[in-house]
């Protein structure tokens, strides 16, 4: 007897549409289920976003990176004691551990006068994030940055961090401005999402009102160069101005390829031509 090699699955006009994007569509069926291969995908990358939660921050690696390229660091801890009690209790994420501010106040009074900006990383939901992204993101901003003269404290690693941590940091620094990198909520198309919050005037009880936020930074979504781009603007911008948040927009000039022939384009390229 011969075997049927031939799929149980109907053709499926809309593939052809899975080559323009990411999103999960165009999976097709098997009777009144899906393939299973779809199925056997979607297993893999929901197994791909919880590693992502729950893979442990490489900060003792991610301090000797930046040494190796001349940065120092200042490795903290939030008050969430452990990965499970990060999850459980958002609220202890946003403020640091007893130790981690005796520590920077000590580096603060070592160095008198406060800094332009405070750079923090922390883990958030996505280390993986982190470890790809963080270093290859801070080679290109630091190297646009420098330019401006921005004086800078030691890149504060933060162990089971949120995103408002940073303005603890910012405030015990005497920063005028903090960016926070994080890992993001994974999602199933990208597990090693990188997020970039950025604040002018940190302190202790600011809401996300007060920030600027610049998503998905990854070689799959907003690049590097980029990102950097949009973060420079917003620093020169929250400078001039004094503020950061809902009423400080990203109106930073992109370059592009329509713009090598109509002219210099002005403003948000989301955004239509004035």
């Amino acid at each position: 007897m011969t075997m049927d090699h031939r799929t149980p699955t109907p053709d499926n006009p809309w593939l052809a549409l899975r080559n323009l994007t990411p999103a999960r569509i165009a999976l097709g069926r098997a009777g009144t289920s899906l393939p299973t291969g779809a199925q056997l995908d979607f297993q893999f990358a929901h197994a791909q976003a919880r590693d992502a939660v729950h893979l442990a921050f490489d900060h003792a690696g991610l301090a000797t990176q930046l040494g190796d390229r001349g940065r120092e660091s200042l490795v903290l801890h939030s008050a969430a004691t452990d990965r499970h009690q990060y999850l459980q209790r958002p609220d202890l994420g946003r403020r640091l551990n007893e130790e981690s501010i005796a520590t920077l106040r000590q580096h603060a009074q070592a160095n008198p006068g406060g800094v332009d900006l405070a750079i923090v990383v922390a883990d958030g939901l996505s280390a993986l994030a982190v470890h790809r992204h963080t270093l290859p993101f801070l080679a290109r901003f630091e190297e646009q940055a420098a330019a401006d003269g921005w004086t800078s404290a030691p890149v504060v690693l933060v162990q089971q961090g949120r995103v408002a941590v940073a303005d603890e940091v910012g405030e015990l620094l005497g920063a005028r401005m903090t960016v926070m990198l994080i890992g993001e909520r994974p999602g199933l198309s990208s597990p090693d999402s990188l997020g970039l919050y950025f604040t002018y005037g940190p302190k202790v009880g600011l809401t996300d009102a007060y920030r600027n936020c610049i998503s998905n930074i990854r070689l799959e979504g907003l690049s590097y160069g980029m990102a950097a781009h949009r973060l420079l603007y917003l620093m020169r911008e929250a400078c001039r101005r004094q503020l950061s948040g809902v009423n400080l927009k990203d109106e930073a000039e992109v370059h592009s390829l329509e713009s090598e022939h109509t002219g210099n384009q002005k403003g948000n390229f989301l955004l239509g031509k004035e």
